[in-house]
């Protein structure tokens, strides 16, 4: 195309940008009207699950000092929001909710065009040749960019998953070591018991043994079950400050004053069975919901990989003028690549395989939380058992054989060693019986938390 000298200067001043904006948009209807920029076929129908993920926490507040902390009697609801807003593996979650949504924005983004200044012949024959610019724009065919977004949207959607499942760790994590803490609490409270029974014993045992109703092998005897119990009440209150320091560490407040706390073992007993609490963990798993957004993923994916078949254009255009002929030169330029070698088939055998491991993965998921289910549902049995067990038929009988051994252990018609076996008796069960509650409500606590643990842990590993 030639033009004149006024003509093509006036055309090289006033309609260079808008020849070539014309240009590559005509290109892009004639892409559109064939069929190159339509979206390509849906995936098939989803996985769905009824609970959608939780939306974004916002900020984590700073931690406050431990000095502001007071040493109130805490509950362990206050707990878990102190855990929720100080432990720092929170944050990190919702943060990463954000940096995926970042590149679910840029993925979806269309290429830049370019432009810039091109000059040819420059010099030849003592002239200054050919001067103007270009611009190119390549343009996206098959919907690629919807796909990617697409894609990036179930990985937002993991992401969310994930943050509910390090939500549920800390809370699982904050409730375990609160039963931790109050079953170290019951500890030092039987120990001190028998410290008070152990130091009784000794004076009863050292004024018989003045009346000559008894002798010193007695009163040695009863000194001893008396430091034992001491013994027995300090290594209780060392258990119970290391618990209290594992409590504040996933809270996120280390060095947190130890102050009691206002909820008891001795709560309704919690009455659970297998086939509930297994349909219960199959509908609310986060662990489920974020392998069933990955097999969307997969879907997805396949789908951009089967669009990545289609070639994306490449459209030109460039104005110059022409120094040795004075003519204002206009070129176009449009370019597809043939697609002979690669067709992306190597990328559309991947995204095939991802999918059907991804599928799978729903089924290791299931067998794993089954398993892992059967073991803390043994334990949550057993302990409930022997704990009503222990609250009907084991703990009324040891106090009152205690209470009855040591009234006629001081009018004398007990022996020390009769009162000894009385005590050990009331020591020993008291003490299993603790132990069981805690079981019991740690099971309760895994069966509930959906068996998330691991509160400290960096989340999405």
């Amino acid at each position: 195309m030639r033009l004149g000298l006024k003509e093509g200067a006036s055309m090289y001043q006033r309609f260079p940008t808008a020849v070539c904006c014309a240009f590559i948009a005509s290109i892009s209807a004639f892409a559109v009207s064939n069929g190159f920029c339509q979206q390509a076929e849906s995936p098939p129908a989803p996985f769905r699950v009824e609970d959608q993920p939780p939306a974004d926490p916002g900020p984590v507040p700073v931690p406050r000092s431990q000095e502001s902390i007071s040493s109130r009697a805490l509950s362990l609801a206050q707990l878990e929001q102190m855990a929720e807003n100080h432990n720092p593996t929170l944050a990190q979650a919702a943060r990463r909710v954000e940096a995926v949504q970042g590149q679910q924005v840029q993925v979806g983004l269309y290429p830049n065009p370019v432009v810039g200044y091109q000059a040819e012949e420059v010099g030849d024959n003592g002239r200054a040749g050919q001067h103007g610019m270009f611009f190119r724009q390549e343009i996206v065919t098959s919907n690629k960019l919807g796909l990617n977004r697409a894609v990036a949207a179930h990985e937002v959607q993991q992401a969310e998953w994930d943050l509910q499942m390090q939500r549920q760790r800390i809370l699982n994590d904050v409730r375990s070591r609160a039963y931790d803490v109050l079953a170290a609490q019951r500890t030092m409270e039987i120990a001190g018991e028998l410290v008070r029974i152990g130091q009784t014993a000794v004076d009863v045992a050292d004024r018989l043994n003045k009346a000559r109703e008894t002798s010193l092998v007695d009163v040695i005897q009863a000194r001893v079950e008396a430091n034992s119990a001491k013994l027995q009440l300090s290594a209780a209150s060392k258990t119970h400050s290391a618990a209290w320091r594992r409590l504040t560490i996933v809270v996120g407040i280390p060095g947190m004053p130890p102050c009691p706390l206002t909820d008891s073992l001795d709560e309704d007993l919690p009455e659970l069975s297998w086939d509930e609490t297994w349909a219960a963990l199959l509908g609310q798993s986060p662990q489920l919901a974020y392998a069933y957004s990955g097999v969307e993923r997969a879907r997805w994916a396949v789908a951009r990989a089967c669009a990545g078949r289609t070639p994306n254009i490449e459209a030109g255009a460039a104005i110059r003028y022409n120094d040795d002929s004075n003519d204002t030169i206009l070129s176009l330029q449009v370019g597809v690549p043939l697609m002979v070698f690669d067709r992306n088939q190597g990328n559309i055998m991947k995204a095939h395989a991802e999918l059907a491991a991804a599928q799978r993965e729903i089924e290791r998921i299931e067998l794993t939380l089954q398993d892992g289910l059967a073991e803390v549902f043994r334990q949550y049995d057993i302990a409930r058992e022997q704990v009503e067990q222990y609250r009907r038929d084991i703990l009324p009988y040891a106090k009152q054989a205690l209470e009855l051994t040591r009234a006629g252990y001081e009018q004398g018609e007990f022996t020390y060693l009769e009162l000894l076996t009385a005590q050990q008796t009331f020591s020993r069960t008291n003490l299993a019986y603790v132990s069981r509650l805690r079981e019991l409500w740690l099971a309760t606590v895994q069966i509930d938390g959906m068996l998330l643990s691991g509160g400290l842990e960096a989340p999405g590993r």
